[in-house]
């Protein structure tokens, strides 16, 4: 009976992970008694307070926008460079060692480098964060040209599905797997990079603000504003990437 009850409301479980998350927060600070592990309800406090001000989702929204840009321009460029070439094994072959150089970058050099080189700008802010997530987006791309099936393709043709039928019907829905890991891996990743980044050489964001907490060991709002970035990075998973997921594969049983 309880299987079945779950299977009906998946969402309890989930539910009930986090109020036992929450419970063990609340356990170890009471129990360490510290300024460097508020309870839950004081770094609640803290994030309501930020939000009532403004302050948070001003600079919450500076990184939203820095996230949106950056994240479009890397999936635009990695899926083109992607399909390119997994479609050409001689520029594949030609480029393969251009890849791996920049997958092993450190994302902390790349950043360095763009200030150096273009200043504490917001292109050179964008541009580490792009440098850094396209190539492992066209290795994921890459991949998922390299497994697109001939045949389907060659049947394709043979029944004159015409370009935009192919590619509706034969062509996305064997990349649409690649394409979502390469967009999920990207949110995960560019978040990260761009706190560095704003860290480092910007005067507004989330990671600017964490810095500056950080200078005061101000925990309870460094908690408070990563549990903020990561609850719109799970709204921005919940509200747009599970609905598109979810139409793509609408065609499968």
């Amino acid at each position: 009976m309880s299987i079945r009850f779950f299977n009906q409301y998946p969402q309890i479980p989930a539910l009930l992970s986090l109020i036992l998350l929450l419970a063990i927060w609340h356990g170890l600070a009471i129990y360490l008694h510290s300024n460097t592990l508020p309870t839950p309800w004081t770094v609640a406090g803290v994030l309501y307070q930020a939000v009532i001000s403004g302050e948070l989702l001003f600079h919450l929204g500076v990184t939203l926008l820095r996230l949106l840009a950056s994240f479009s321009i890397a999936m635009l460029l990695g899926f083109a460079i992607g399909i390119l070439l997994g479609n050409n094994r001689q520029l594949d072959v030609f480029f393969d060692h251009w890849l791996l150089i920049f997958l092993n970058v450190p994302a902390l050099v790349t950043i360095i480098l763009c200030y150096v080189w273009f200043g504490l700008t917001e292109l050179a802010a964008i541009l580490a964060v792009v440098i850094n997530k396209v190539p492992n987006v066209i290795v994921t791309i890459r991949e998922g040209a390299r497994a697109l099936d001939k045949d389907l393709a060659e049947m394709a043709a043979v029944y004159r599905f015409g370009k935009q039928k192919t590619l509706r019907h034969i062509i996305w829905p064997q990349l649409h797997p690649f394409v979502m890991a390469a967009t999920r891996s990207g949110l995960a990743l560019i978040w990260k990079i761009i706190l560095v980044v704003e860290l480092l050489g910007r005067s507004n964001g989330m990671g600017y603000q964490l810095h500056i907490f950080f200078q005061l060991f101000d925990v309870a709002s460094i908690l408070a504003y990563t549990i903020a970035f990561v609850a719109l990075i799970q709204l921005l998973e919940g509200l747009i990437l599970k609905p598109l997921d979810k139409h793509a594969q609408r065609w499968r049983r």
